[in-house]
């Protein structure tokens, strides 16, 4: 995984876990995620865990052979933030998410660290760009693998 350039955005310490600054510039990498995603046999949903406007993803519960804390609730294992956020939270396996940490992709989750909900959640920064939107998703997709059950945790 490519180091992320700079530091990271400032975020708040508690829920809601939002980004405070570093967004993009306009919508572009918004929607190049999007696009990079589409491929992905998923629900797109409104969160049911997150603020307002938050987009799952969610798993038919039969697709969903991952482990319990492979989801947020139910089948979801990832939501995008909406503006003027854009930042997600996803599951990951837990050195996947120590890897996106260690690039300075992604921090864990406040309630995480608290050992509250699985180590392995994360907010992943906003892409700032359409490169970064491909590393995002390249994580989104590890998620997704990980709720399915299609890698070991």
């Amino acid at each position: 995984m490519p180091r992320r350039e700079g530091p990271g955005p400032a975020t708040t310490p508690t829920n809601p876990h939002v980004q405070l600054d570093q967004q993009p510039a306009d919508g572009g990498p918004r929607r190049r995620l999007r696009e990079l995603l589409a491929e992905l046999p998923v629900a797109w949903r409104e969160s049911m865990i997150s603020v307002p406007g938050a987009e799952a993803l969610t798993l038919r519960v039969e697709k969903a052979k991952g482990p319990q804390e492979a989801f947020m609730i139910g089948t979801e294992f990832a939501h995008l933030h909406p503006d003027p956020d854009h930042s997600l939270h996803m599951v990951l396996p837990d050195a996947a998410a120590r890897t996106a940490i260690d690039a300075g992709w992604a921090e864990q989750h406040p309630v995480a660290r608290r050992g509250l909900i699985p180590a392995g959640s994360v907010m992943v920064y906003a892409p700032r760009n359409d490169d970064e939107a491909e590393v995002v998703a390249s994580l989104v997709r590890a998620s997704y693998e990980y709720a399915c059950g299609d890698v070991q945790h």
